[in-house]
């Protein structure tokens, strides 16, 4: 497949001398790129969220049905906040 590829001017310039002083395509170069970037997306291991949760029944009786500001000024009573 043919394609146009937009590239820095400074980016260019550093394919033109790895391609000059490697002996190697610009062609190939960039084949090699995106079977690295594809390959490495592949193995890329999924981020799973360790269970941090603790035992309980949630909320104390008072603040079951209370509101963040009422939990919060509860939290920072006596702290001068």
């Amino acid at each position: 497949m043919k394609t146009t590829v937009e590239i820095s001017d400074g980016l260019a310039e550093e394919v033109r001398s790895y391609i000059a002083r490697e002996g190697v395509t610009f062609r190939s170069v960039v084949e090699r790129g995106l079977r690295e970037v594809l390959r490495d997306s592949g193995q890329r291991a999924s981020f799973a969220l360790r269970d941090a949760s603790v035992g309980g029944l949630g909320l104390q009786d008072g603040f079951r049905d209370a509101g963040w500001e009422r939990i919060r000024n509860a939290a920072y009573e006596g702290r001068g906040g």
